[in-house]
């Protein structure tokens, strides 16, 4: 419980009874520790030290701790509560996850942005019959470290080639194909041609030498 809030009954039971339904939620991944009501059993950080609704351990013999959890109500949503409460869970450089009831998410979240409070998951819960539901509203996206890696790694290598290198390069394909492109179409021509007057030559030769071998066989007129 915060130290600076006293909740209605009603609203304390409710409260610890989410943390609780939470603890077994949590308990699939991590090793879980819970403060409900006035209990201590479980801090965080400090001096002095603080006491979330639950602390999200490693499993392993560490016992490293990996995320908080804090469970707010309709009477605990306030400037002063964040202020005090989340703005310093969210110092502890590890996931802050935020329950709120249903109705007060957007007081919740308005909240984080107003002070800066970086919360990695931010519940809704409301109860259905016996059933107590959790919604997830907001979720921070996580850093793409590869990403970020390669990045300087293609801008570096952008810049080996010098501009001129880039103009000669960019040039010279330009200036080929101009040369290429002027010099095909005159041999053409000229092929075009030599073939066409090939044929006529060897027609006229032709011609003349039927002619003269017409007139030597006519006999001569005395």
């Amino acid at each position: 419980m915060s130290p600076i809030l006293v909740r209605p009954v009603r609203e304390q039971l409710e409260h610890d009874r989410v943390i609780r339904l939470l603890q077994a939620k949590y308990k699939r991944k991590f090793e879980v520790a819970i403060n409900p009501g006035s209990e201590q059993t479980a801090p965080v950080g400090g001096p002095p030290p603080w006491y979330p609704d639950l602390v999200l351990q490693s499993t392993e013999k560490s016992r490293k701790l990996l995320g908080v959890v804090e469970v707010e109500t309709a009477e605990s949503i306030n400037h002063l509560e964040a202020m005090s409460q989340w703005a310093a869970f969210s110092r502890l450089r590890v996931a802050f996850h935020l329950y709120v009831p249903l109705g007060y998410v957007d007081s919740a979240r308005r909240l984080c942005a107003d002070l800066q409070i970086p919360a990695a998951e931010v519940w809704a819960y409301h109860a259905v019959g016996d059933q107590m539901r959790f919604t997830l509203v907001q979720k921070a996206p996580q850093p793409a470290d590869g990403k970020r890696a390669a990045a300087p790694v293609a801008a570096k290598a952008a810049p080996t080639r010098s501009g001129a290198a880039r103009a000669r390069a960019a040039t010279t394909p330009a200036r080929e194909g101009r040369r290429s492109s002027a010099l095909t179409p005159a041999r053409r021509p000229a092929a075009a041609g030599k073939s066409k007057v090939a044929p006529r030559r060897a027609a006229a030769k032709s011609a003349r030498k039927t002619a003269s071998s017409r007139s030597s066989r006519t006999p001569k007129r005395r």
